[in-house]
């Protein structure tokens, strides 16, 4: 069983003295190895990558996530045939094979209902049974969800209790049962990857109770309380160092009273989210006790797929205005307490991520440092080796944790699959340290790259340069700048001295940092690595990426997503239905393309149609038929026109759909409704190029309704013959 945590700091954790209650990871380790010098990659797709492979993500072409992929082999995140995953090592081998919860790996093309399907979980990643999204990152209470290949609703409401934690736990709990039941003497193979705690910070509201007032004191004195009990609790060195704040994040004593209340709170929230993502961890681990399968069950327990995340820029995100610009400190605090429900797609504050990678500096995206590169893992193999408690502190990396698997089930990886010579793997098996604690450490060398930030280990000696850090870039991230210069000097670090990188040797021995600075451009060169910025580039681009101007729908269309649905960007286009009304009258959501976040939907209510645009939560467009929907078949057209196209300011149609990572802003337009060839009124609207959330959806509104006026899914009572979306720009 291989877990996987999203976005968290070295220092978070309990178990690595950090302040947020993780009893079922340090359960774990009372039964288990705790390694304090396991690295993962500092971005999210590229750690899963080398953790599914055992390879070097960029030489599988994961060299960024899928959403950024570029036509270079190190980035176009499609997986060589050269290369076998684990799953599909392991099923060869008699295992059965399951995924749960995130998975980033599958190219954004084919991440819709109609495939293609070889990049799935289920495909030539090997595994038989997947359950989850397909993104970097989804809504807790409305993720976007697929049993196997095929969409799926959440059994619950938000209102009913559902979060996306707890149902991943449920599914991979009944799969175990089921598996136990069935086919009891059959090993298995899980792996189970939560959405948390990547944003949203979206957590009910007893977990966030659970942490008032305990972030109070700031994050330069936690992250001072969290070095103390490293130290005490001796997962770090005695001679470590505590690493300054870096220029960029401001002191805690320079915030003003409102400001600390409100990223105090949001420290809150993160907690509270970590928490209770341990919490349905344990509920998994509890099974495999309760089949009596604990014992000879091999878990690896990753809290972090890279640093903890500064993407949150200065003071955090959640509300904003229709405009999409940030409210005042003062008007973020009146909804604060509502932050973790499904509404706010909330945020820290960067300097707590960085708080909580002490001792270390750098945080997500800094390949430099290990902040952004480290992470807790834990080893837990009772039955063969029952001693296996402590520290471990080889130099390890997620490359590493295919042979761990391979060793541990007597595998041998395959030399040739489907006629094609496999690649040797990069890592080496970590049971060696199971049996001996203090053993020299196998893996010699290891280079890290992330949108042009970039690093090189040598048996204890570390060089690395920032190019840019995460609160520099545009909208908090580094994604965007390509072709930008470095904006920082290389650094050199002798680790077996220097736990945590405080003392920069780049003066005192420039010999040494040539030597390493020429093996990472050897190491780059053998794992694609170059270009070090590619930029986003529209790689097989589909839908409106490809070109493409008119959409055609009918009735059972659902769960599109914004990479395959029109670009309304623009904000000039028609909507064009046929629909069939039934005598008892027409009801329901004809059109919608997003959610709660914001989006757009046609429907009918009160026998009269209604167009309206959502943008971040405000209604800023709403326009009524003037003529009644009567039953019988009827001709819609939406016409929506931009008022003033030169203050648009749309993105590029592929950078649209980053819209976590692009901004842009509103575009004023005009709506009419014409029914049957009798139009309305025209109408204002304050935006009808609004960012959309979820998925486009015919004949009702999956997921989150885009209008308040609806409960979702609010389905169309009659027929939707065909509905025709035609871009105008």
């Amino acid at each position: 069983m291989v877990i996987l945590v999203d976005d968290v700091s070295f220092g978070a954790t309990e178990l690595f003295g950090g302040p947020i209650a993780t009893p079922n990871f340090k359960a774990l380790s009372e039964h288990g190895a705790t390694y304090n010098n396991f690295h993962v990659n500092a971005l999210c797709a590229p750690s899963r990558a080398s953790l599914l492979t055992g390879y070097n993500d960029h030489q599988v072409g994961f060299g960024t996530i899928t959403e950024a992929a570029a036509p270079y082999p190190g980035y176009n995140t499609i997986l060589p045939p050269a290369v076998t995953p684990v799953a599909a090592v392991l099923k060869a081998g008699g295992y059965s094979t399951a995924a749960f919860g995130k998975w980033h790996n599958t190219p954004y093309w084919q991440a819709n209902p109609t495939g293609p399907y070889d990049l799935w979980p289920t495909g030539r990643w090997g595994f038989e049974h997947f359950y989850g999204f397909l993104a970097a990152a989804d809504s807790q209470y409305y993720p976007r969800l697929y049993r196997d290949r095929t969409p799926v609703e959440t059994p619950q409401t938000p209102e009913q209790g559902y979060h996306f934690t707890t149902d991943i736990t449920n599914n991979a709990i009944n799969w175990l049962h089921t598996h136990d039941a069935l086919e009891h003497d059959k090993p298995f193979f899980l792996y189970y990857a939560t959405g948390a705690t990547h944003e949203p910070h979206q957590v009910p509201h007893q977990w966030i109770e659970k942490y008032k007032g305990k972030f109070d004191q700031g994050w330069d004195v936690l992250r001072q309380q969290i070095f103390d009990r490293q130290k005490a609790l001796g997962v770090i060195p005695a001679n470590a160092k505590l690493t300054p704040r870096p220029a960029g994040l401001p002191a805690w004593d320079s915030l003003d009273p409102d400001q600390k209340k409100l990223v105090a709170h949001q420290m809150e929230v993160y907690a509270g989210f970590a928490e209770q993502t341990d919490h349905e961890i344990g509920r998994l681990l509890a099974t495999i006790r309760e089949e009596g399968q604990a014992d000879n069950t091999l878990v690896l327990e990753i809290f972090g797929d890279n640093g903890g995340s500064a993407e949150g820029g200065p003071l955090g995100h959640d509300a904003k205005n229709a405009d999409g610009t940030i409210p005042s400190v003062k008007e973020r605090l009146k909804i604060a307490n509502a932050l973790g429900n499904e509404h706010y797609l909330n945020h820290y504050a960067a300097a707590w991520a960085w708080a909580l990678t002490a001792p270390f500096q750098g945080t997500k995206q800094d390949a430099s440092h290990l902040g952004g590169t480290t992470d807790p893992l834990v080893v837990s193999w009772p039955a063969h080796y029952p001693q296996a408690q402590g520290l471990r502190s080889q130099f390890s990396h997620l490359v590493d944790i295919a042979p761990t698997l391979y060793e541990a089930a007597h595998i041998t990886p395959p030399t040739t699959t489907n006629s094609v010579a496999q690649w040797p793997l990069e890592g080496t098996s970590l049971l060696y340290t199971l049996e001996q604690p203090a053993a020299p450490s196998r893996h010699h060398i290891q280079y890290f790259a992330t949108n042009g930030n970039r690093s090189i280990y040598a048996d204890g000696w570390w060089a690395g340069i920032l190019a840019q850090q995460t609160w520099e870039g545009p909208n908090g991230s580094a994604y965007l700048t390509q072709g930008q210069h470095d904006t920082h000097n290389w650094e050199l670090y002798k680790l077996d001295d220097d736990y945590s990188q405080a003392t920069n040797l780049a003066e005192r021995y420039p010999e040494k940092l040539k030597e390493l600075q020429a093996l990472f451009n050897k190491e780059a060169r053998r794992n694609q690595v170059d270009p070090l910025r590619p930029g986003i580039a529209g790689l097989y681009p589909v839908g409106a990426a490809s070109g493409q101007k008119v959409f055609t729908y009918r009735s059972g269309t659902s769960r599109i997503d914004q990479w395959h649905a029109p670009h309304l960007s623009g904000g000039h286009y028609t909507l064009e239905a046929d629909v069939d009304v039934p005598t008892q009258g027409g009801e329901g959501v004809i059109f919608a393309d997003g959610g709660l976040n914001g989006g757009v939907t046609l429907f009918a209510q009160n026998h009269h149609l209604v167009y309206q645009a959502n943008s971040n939560g405000y209604t800023v467009g709403k326009i009524r038929s003037n003529s009644p929907l009567n039953a019988g078949k009827h001709h819609i057209v939406v016409s929506v026109e931009p008022a003033n196209t030169a203050t648009s300011g749309a993105p590029t149609p592929h950078a649209k759909n980053l819209g976590w990572l692009t901004s842009h802003k509103p575009t004023p337009g005009n709506v009419t409704i014409t029914l049957d060839g009798k139009a309305s009124n025209t109408v204002h609207f304050a935006n009808v190029a609004v960012q959309t959330s979820e998925t486009l959806d015919i004949g009702q509104d999956l997921g989150s309704a885009v209008s308040t006026d609806y409960t979702a899914p609010a389905a169309f009572s009659g027929t939707v013959e065909k509905l025709v979306v035609t871009d105008l720009q």
